[in-house]
């Protein structure tokens, strides 16, 4: 199967922050030499998902609802050699799947989660998602929501968790270059991407997002869980950019606290033996 290719996919809808993610993950897998046969990219419902459409090569999976990560960390420990992505939209990941995202962090599955966040479920027209800014109309919140916003960082950062990572749709360079990292994480590595949605969020613009964020820089110290989620969390000024947190003494990944894979030189998808179900299905028809 051929290598990667840096050349653009496709055509994307006019100023989407889909086209500069998928731009970053493919020069990512480029540069670390991935064969597509090594990857497995899984999707959620949302507008990222229809990525799954326009990607050749690779494994792709596209899921329920709110539902990627679970099916990702299956995959993955299934079968360890393959580069494990889960493409998710906040939406999904914070209404529908916010318990499949928690018990991912603690059980550090050595997958990456990359988070679509463009603060409104775009599939469905506009509505507001629990990340919406409380003063920003929406199609389904005229008035804005009434609810309190979530802040995604604050989540993730109480889940102790073993790599965090924030970057925008527009800045595909260093976004390129956290996906990289992410990939060679061996745990569960959270990328927050804040991208642009033209056509319902008027707030969050390519301008706005070149504006208000700012790379941690060379001398930040990403072991620093504590001034990581302050960093991650103070936006009020600049919003902080980079790899914000990466555990020093990282904790095992769950594949690798598997008690009874432990001297096993096969992977599971190795040991799943053939058989006739015949007899079963006509008990069923």
């Amino acid at each position: 199967m051929a290598k990667y290719s840096s050349q653009n996919p496709c055509t994307w809808c006019d100023g989407c922050g889909d086209y500069g993610i998928w731009t970053a993950v493919k020069r990512a897998c480029v540069e670390l030499e991935l064969d597509p046969s090594e990857v497995l990219m899984c999707f959620d419902i949302g507008c990222h998902g229809n990525m799954s459409d326009k990607v050749g090569g690779c494994y792709r999976f596209h899921g329920l609802h709110g539902r990627v990560l679970p099916f990702a960390a299956g995959a993955k420990i299934a079968n360890p050699k393959v580069n494990t992505i889960a493409f998710a939209g906040d939406g999904a990941t914070f209404s529908e799947g916010m318990n499949h995202l928690v018990h991912a962090v603690r059980s550090n599955y050595p997958i990456v989660c990359l988070l679509h966040n463009n603060e409104n479920y775009g599939l469905t027209t506009g509505q507001a998602s629990a990340v919406t800014r409380q003063d920003i109309p929406m199609n389904s919140s005229p008035n804005g929501i009434p609810e309190a916003t979530l802040n995604p960082m604050d989540l993730v950062f109480s889940l102790s968790p073993t790599f965090v990572a924030r970057g925008t749709s527009c800045d595909i360079k260093q976004l390129t270059e956290i996906i990289k990292e992410g990939i060679q994480h061996d745990g569960f590595a959270y990328i927050d991407v804040l991208q642009s949605c033209p056509t319902y969020n008027k707030f969050m613009t390519d301008e706005f997002l070149r504006e208000h964020c700012s790379s941690v820089g060379s001398d930040y110290d990403a072991s620093d869980i504590e001034l990581a989620r302050k960093t991650a969390i103070d936006t009020e000024d600049k919003i902080a950019t980079g790899v914000l947190y990466r555990a020093k003494n990282s904790r095992p990944s769950f594949v690798g606290r598997l008690k009874s894979r432990e001297g096993k030189k096969s992977n599971l998808v190795e040991e799943v033996e053939k058989g006739d179900v015949g007899e079963f299905m006509e008990e069923l028809v």
